[in-house]
């Protein structure tokens, strides 16, 4: 049976890093998508490989049924394709980067899917922000106040995959959740299943 994995967490978790490792380990050939995002944000900006749209085009799309999920953060306006009931028809595993704020309403057209929560500490959270330089301390320690007020998100699919872990660990735990069939090998179970938490 197809999954539909929808990942959160937390600007500065490691999301896109994950998604990236994974990308690379599991390969083209596997049946895995990893389903990419229509941004009205530059196609060089955030440093995901998102499909830039204005806002004119996103709203027309919009309006004429072409995206199955659609929201808005910071600014910016957030779809995914209706191409993923095609992917999931097919068998195949479907990986979304979410929004947490958006989850209930996923959760709705999608009542199967399995959301992942990827979660750090506040001083995990707080060492990566600070490395992008783009907020000083302060408007830091603000955003993750406000972000613990979204980590309350609940599903009863939810997984959660501790990312305050090097990249390697948490990684593998990752593709042993969307492509079971991979990861490591069985000597380094009893550490990935510490990686990644039970259901919420």
């Amino acid at each position: 049976m197809a999954n539909l994995f929808y990942v959160i967490g937390a600007s500065g978790a490691g999301k896109d890093s994950l998604l990236s490792y994974a990308r690379r380990r599991i390969g083209g050939d596997a049946p895995v998508i990893f389903c990419h995002r229509y941004i009205t944000r530059a196609a060089h900006a955030g440093g995901e490989n998102h499909i830039e749209l204005p806002d004119a085009e996103f709203e027309n799309r919009l309006q004429r049924g072409c995206f199955a999920m659609h929201w808005q953060s910071h600014g910016h306006r957030y779809a995914v394709g209706q191409e993923i009931h095609v992917w999931l028809q097919h068998g195949l595993n479907v990986v979304v980067n979410g929004s947490r704020a958006y989850l209930k309403q996923a959760a709705e057209i999608f009542p199967d899917l399995i959301p992942v929560h990827v979660v750090v500490s506040d001083a995990v959270l707080f060492d990566r922000l600070s490395a992008r330089g783009r907020e000083s301390s302060d408007e830091i320690r603000k955003r993750i106040e406000r972000s613990h007020a979204l980590d309350a998100v609940e599903h009863p699919n939810m997984v959660e995959l501790d990312n305050n872990q090097p990249l390697e660990l948490s990684g593998e735990a990752f593709i042993r959740l969307i492509h079971p069939a991979e990861g490591l090998s069985e000597s380094k179970s009893d550490e990935l299943s510490e990686a990644v938490g039970g259901s919420e």
